[in-house]
């Protein structure tokens, strides 16, 4: 299996790239975790498992699952990489939402060439995220990490800026994109309801800020980053 990304079956890029997502967020990465996320069976997972093993791709680990090795990681980012950046193709250039650019992508990510992904980055400038906050791998590799929080973690009264929404489901997307709840958009934890009630925020800049409820299993996909005191003064 080492032929060029494009000319991988797509369901080993998709297995990849649930992988690589699920790894990336820290989530355990099970048989029946990334069956459930592919649609297909434990027996058909079992079998990209091991065929991963036998490339190198990934390692297993009693009671953890597999994990990439460093040749998994390398193959996941360009199959990350391509995907990410026609999203932001999609939205940006194409308007598409964000609701439907993950769905989108995934149709024309096996048949661009390295010469159109090239293309594709000048053109859009060498982005580092796409529509969801997710970061674009470069054509090296290297990842720009921003460090966050997830929503609920914030105190009330806290502002913050939304760095990344780790949900790719659309129904969610698009619910969350009707209470404003973009990628570099500010917003505010008002409070709390008691014993894991729903929060109360409020969206978008002091002078426009809109207020939500939103619940706290929801929220746990919102990743924010805490907005200073003294940046706040400069609002």
């Amino acid at each position: 299996m080492e032929e060029p990304i494009q000319e991988l079956a797509p369901r080993i890029s998709d297995c990849l790239k649930v992988i690589y997502d699920m790894q990336e967020r820290g989530h355990k990465v099970s048989t029946s975790a990334v069956s459930e996320r592919l649609g297909v069976s434990d027996a058909t997972v079992t079998m990209l498992f091991k065929d991963f093993a036998a490339a190198g791709w990934v390692e297993h680990t009693l009671y953890r699952g597999v994990h990439l090795t460093p040749l998994g990681e390398r193959k996941a980012k360009e199959v990350i990489r391509h995907h990410r950046l026609l999203e932001l193709y999609l939205a940006r250039e194409l308007s598409y939402s964000w609701a439907k650019v993950h769905a989108a992508a995934d149709k024309l990510e096996p048949v661009i060439s390295e010469e159109f992904e090239d293309k594709l980055d000048a053109l859009l400038g060498y982005p580092t995220v796409d529509p969801h906050g997710d970061p674009i791998p470069s054509k090296d590799g290297v990842i720009v990490l921003r460090k966050g929080c997830t929503l609920p973690q914030l105190r009330e009264g806290q502002a913050a800026l939304i760095l990344r929404v780790n949900d790719q489901d659309p129904e969610k997307l698009r619910y969350l994109g009707q209470l404003g709840l973009y990628p570099e958009t500010r917003m505010e934890l008002v409070r709390r309801a008691p014993f894991g009630g729903p929060l109360h925020i409020r969206v978008g800049e002091k002078s426009r800020q809109v207020e939500h409820v939103i619940g706290p299993e929801l929220a746990e996909h919102i990743i924010v980053t805490p907005i200073e005191a003294g940046e706040l003064a400069n609002k």
